[in-house]
């Protein structure tokens, strides 16, 4: 049986595994969101930035890539998906339902953030966000690039995210 992992973020554009297959697919009831303080990859325990995470938002529906792996190569994944996505606890793994392009329905490892996580931060304003964003570098880089990367590769798939590119124009301005 085929494996699927939803990708929001990061793992659009860096997904650390080849999948066999990507398709646009859409997640009910979550939203993409700046809703996580990183301490470790964007930011510092000193100077966190902000990562992506799926916040729970009954009504609405998060767009992003369905990543098929084959099942030989499943059990070697979803270890490396846990060691990179559950670092610090703030994300749960769930098994949820997404809705592919091409009408199908499967069921996807998501990872979606912890509300009672202290690295948790829903509700900031984005230009609290874009102050924190333009500043922040963590182990794998500058938060500013991470921000970039991703509003890019979700344009190049058709995906328009208003909050993502008010982001990009805001940081842009701050970062000079």
């Amino acid at each position: 049986m085929t494996m699927w992992v939803f990708g929001y973020g990061s793992l659009v554009w860096n997904p650390g595994f080849e999948a066999q297959d990507r398709v646009i697919a859409s997640l009910p009831d979550y939203h993409r969101s700046f809703c996580m303080r990183s301490i470790h990859h964007r930011g510092t325990d000193e100077t966190p930035g902000l990562v992506l995470a799926l916040d729970e938002a009954p009504g609405a529906v998060c767009h992003g890539v369905a990543l098929s792996v084959a099942p030989e190569s499943a059990a070697e994944v979803l270890e490396y998906l846990r060691e990179r996505e559950l670092i610090s606890s703030a994300y749960i793994e769930k098994m949820l339902e997404i809705d592919l392009a091409d009408g199908r329905r499967v069921e996807a490892v998501t990872y979606v953030i912890d509300p009672d996580h202290v690295q948790y931060c829903g509700g900031l304003d984005l230009e609290e966000q874009a102050n924190i964003i333009a500043r922040a570098v963590g182990g794998r880089g500058p938060n500013t690039e991470y921000l970039f990367n991703t509003t890019e590769h979700l344009v190049q798939l058709g995906i328009m995210d208003r909050d993502l590119d008010w982001l990009v124009r805001r940081v842009r301005h701050l970062a000079g």
